[in-house]
């Protein structure tokens, strides 16, 4: 009968409409959430630790069969570059992390190691050969290096100067000119101390 509102068919619009408003309150608290990780990456960049923090030991596995630990590097100067294949602005960085920090300081009290970020070992080392460094790459498979530093899901390219104290000197994210140069100058600074 045409005017008559049937119940059914009102309980089955209830249904449908308490479905749409908790699909969308659901969906609300996602986006909310997500804003809120967006201004936690750019107010602190990705990180959880800061420049002065202590660097706990960290043990890593290098893609040339051998293995070191930061309690073994204790008193020289450690750089972390945090890297993937996948990256195009590691990509970019690597060159110039070889030439104006590797080669210029390698034989001083000073190391640099390419950790890479959760890919497989056949992977990490067609990538260094590739990209043509000759500085040490430690693979981090299920990115527990990584998170050390920075938070799951937070940008990969990023590199944490260590002191040769133990201490975090300084942390970069993405690859800046000025911020790079800046680094350069704490690293060399860090080595002739």
């Amino acid at each position: 009968m045409k005017g008559h509102f049937c119940f059914g068919t009102f309980a089955s619009y209830f249904l449908f409409m308490k479905t749409v408003i908790s699909i969308f309150a659901i969906v609300l608290v996602m986006i909310t959430t997500s804003c809120s990780e967006k201004v936690k990456e750019q107010g602190d960049r990705g990180y959880h630790v800061k420049i002065g923090d202590n660097v706990e030991n960290i043990n890593f596995d290098l893609i040339d069969g051998y293995d070191v630990s930061l309690v073994e590097l204790k008193g020289k100067v450690v750089v972390l570059q945090f890297t993937a294949s996948w990256c195009s602005v590691c990509r970019k960085e690597m060159p110039y992390l070889e030439k104006e920090v590797w080669q210029k300081h390698k034989n001083d009290n000073f190391i640099l190691i390419g950790v890479d970020y959760d890919e497989p070992l056949e992977k990490v080392i067609a990538f260094a050969e590739k990209m043509n460094v000759t500085y040490p790459i430690a693979m981090d498979p299920d990115g527990s290096i990584f998170n050390k530093f920075a938070y799951k899901g937070a940008g990969v390219t990023r590199n944490v100067v260590i002191g040769k104290d133990g201490r975090i000197a300084y942390l970069t994210r993405l690859f800046e000119r000025e911020e790079f140069d800046h680094m350069k100058d704490i690293i060399a600074n860090l080595v002739n101390e």
